[in-house]
């Protein structure tokens, strides 16, 4: 979309990798304290929430903020997801003693279930979007009183794109790593 330079992509991956050696080894910790701790979605929620306040402080409409609060909202909806799942005592992953997975051959039915598993969860999620949309955007103008007759214009005004895009794709995220392995638990193509 001409937003970033090479150079930009370049310290980008640099900072990446960076931010990697750093977090790699705690990786199990924070994993451990998202899925068991009571308090978990609580912070979890509140750090994405303050990580995007903090980050948003420009003085006018650009896509780069409402792509952080995209991001933002998936990653707490896919760790407040992946807590809830642990915490029902529903996680589908496999036991230790049984890693590492051998790969089974390839038969129409297994391709035919992958298939049907892309299809289902994209639908799902798509849907999911769309009614989150449906609802957090006329929300979000009535309760910063922002004209809402037309969403385009709506949705540059901060009041209305941060919530929409935070709550929305949130959901995005916990749909995605609680409802939809369990959809296709439910349908037997798990």
């Amino acid at each position: 979309m001409g937003m970033h330079s090479i150079l930009d992509i370049i310290a980008g991956f640099l900072y990446t990798i960076l931010i990697l050696a750093v977090f790699y080894p705690f990786v199990d910790l924070i994993d451990n304290f998202n899925q068991t701790h009571k308090y978990a979605p609580l912070i979890i929620i509140g750090l994405h929430l303050a990580l995007g306040i903090f980050s948003f402080t420009l003085d006018t409409w650009s896509t780069s903020r409402g792509d952080t609060a995209e991001i933002l909202g998936s990653g707490a909806g896919i760790a407040c997801g992946s807590h809830v799942t642990y915490k029902m005592g529903l996680v589908l992953d496999p036991s230790l003693d049984t890693l590492p997975l051998a790969g089974s051959p390839i038969t129409m039915t297994l391709f035919g279930k992958a298939i049907l598993r892309i299809l289902v969860g994209m639908v799902f999620v798509l849907v999911v979007r769309d009614i989150m949309k449906k609802i957090t955007i006329p929300l979000a103008c009535k309760i910063s009183n922002i004209p809402c007759d037309d969403i385009r214009k709506a949705r540059q005004h901060m009041e209305v794109e941060l919530p929409y895009r935070y709550i929305t794709y949130g959901m995005v995220g916990f749909s995605i790593t609680f409802f939809v392995p369990y959809i296709f638990f439910f349908i037997g193509i798990s």
